[in-house]
Formats: structure tokens, sequence, C-alpha cells
């Protein structure tokens, strides 16, 4: 099934990024798409800072892109998430902001998305990677990109996983990605209230299937909460 929006949805929709005060992406910013796609590996097996891959990894095998938050930087995110995804046999890729935070929130959509690009050309050259599990994961900043891309290439992600979101802002919309999405209920960073609650229902009605999951705690991902999206994207 292949959520398609109508015009009218489509600009219901982009309406939500407005839920955490942030400003869209102009509309002459780039169309936020990536072309890199699974293939057979011709390339030497990689290495990278922000790339894992577990010891026993067997191909073809999921992945994971995880954004940072506001501020961070993808070697810390990667050591969070390193246990999980050795659990699951996932490779990860945890990139770095061009900026301070992700493009669509500080500027355009682009820069971001042409470094995610070619982060994802290097790993599909050296690895096998499942097309039916393939993931863009994030907290917070890290979450509303996460929504972005990947409602614009849901033609290539299969899920999304968004912990704490603030917004989302697609500049285009393909395909129909399974989204799982976690938010604290008492979250004062991006309150619930005008954050998640909102963008749930809108994606429901443009017709994403949304796996949705409120905590009572702040702006935070709980270990349960991250067990819980592992288990989700695997069943």
């Amino acid at each position: 099934m292949t959520a398609m929006l109508s015009r009218r949805s489509f600009l219901a929709l982009a309406a939500l990024a407005r839920c955490s005060g942030v400003e869209t992406a102009s509309p002459l910013a780039m169309d936020g798409r990536l072309k890199a796609r699974p293939g057979k590996p011709s390339s030497p097996r990689l290495t990278a800072p922000w790339l894992h891959v577990p010891r026993n990894v067997k191909e073809p095998a999921p992945l994971i892109i995880v954004l940072h938050g506001a501020g961070g930087r993808g070697a810390r995110t990667l050591e969070y998430v390193r246990d999980d995804a050795d659990r699951i046999g996932a490779i990860v890729i945890a990139p770095d902001s061009v900026g301070r935070t992700w493009d669509v929130i500080v500027d355009e959509i682009g820069p971001d998305v042409e470094r995610i690009d070619k982060q994802l050309e290097l790993v599909f050259g050296s690895y096998a990677v499942d097309p039916k599990r393939l993931a863009v994961s994030g907290f917070s900043d890290g979450a509303s990109y996460a929504l972005t891309l990947g409602i614009a290439n849901g033609d290539l992600f299969t899920h999304v996983i968004a912990y704490s979101p603030g917004f989302l802002a697609p500049p285009s919309q393909e395909g129909a990605p399974r989204i799982f999405i976690s938010h604290g209920t008492r979250d004062e960073i991006l309150p619930i209230d005008r954050c998640s609650r909102r963008l749930v229902p809108g994606l429901q009605r443009a017709g994403y299937e949304v796996h949705y999951r409120e905590f009572d705690g702040g702006h935070t991902v709980p270990g349960e909460v991250a067990k819980e999206a592992m288990e989700w994207f695997t069943e």
C-alpha cells in the first residue's frame, strides 16, 4: 500500500512544521531526495567513525540511520545505540549535521541530505543491506529530521523512528514508511501537546501507519522505549 497525499492533505501535514515554532524550509530548497539505493556490494569493507557494523553481521542486514539532537554529534549517538544494533544485527550510520543542527531547522534542506546520501552510497557499496528493513531514526531535532527525510524518501526507508519530535517539514512525499513516535508527557523542551499529539493524528489522517508511545517522563528516550522501537522495527 502506498500513501499518497492530495495537495490539500499534504499542505495540512506540512503545516504541522510550526508546532514547535520552527519555520519550514523555503520553497526554493532542495527536494530532500536521497538517491543512493541498496544493491550488490562491489567495494572493500568500509570502516568509518560514523559507521557501526556488528562483528558477526549477517547480510543482507538491516540498516538504521540515527540522527542526533541539536548540538549533538554522531559519534556520541552511535555509542547509545551500539548495543541495540548488535542485538538485532543492524548496520548503523550516525552522521554529523553540517551545522549546529539539521539543515531544515536552521535554513534550507540540502547540505545534510547530500552528506547522508554520500554515506549511504558508501555503505551500500560495501555491505548487502536488506531493502525491507531500512530505517531513519532520531531524537529531538534528529527526530524532526527523521520524519522529514522519512516522508520525503518513503520509497527508500521502510521505517521511521522519532523520539520526542518537534515538527516535520517534508518538501515532498513518497511511499508509505511505517512510523514509530514516542514522547514524554512531562517534556518541557518540546511539549507533547504542541508536538506529538498534533503530529500523530495528522500523519494518521494522511494515511500513515503510526505506532505511538507516550511515557511518563521528560525530554529523553527511556531504555524500554528504545527496546520497544527496535522490536517494532524487526518484527
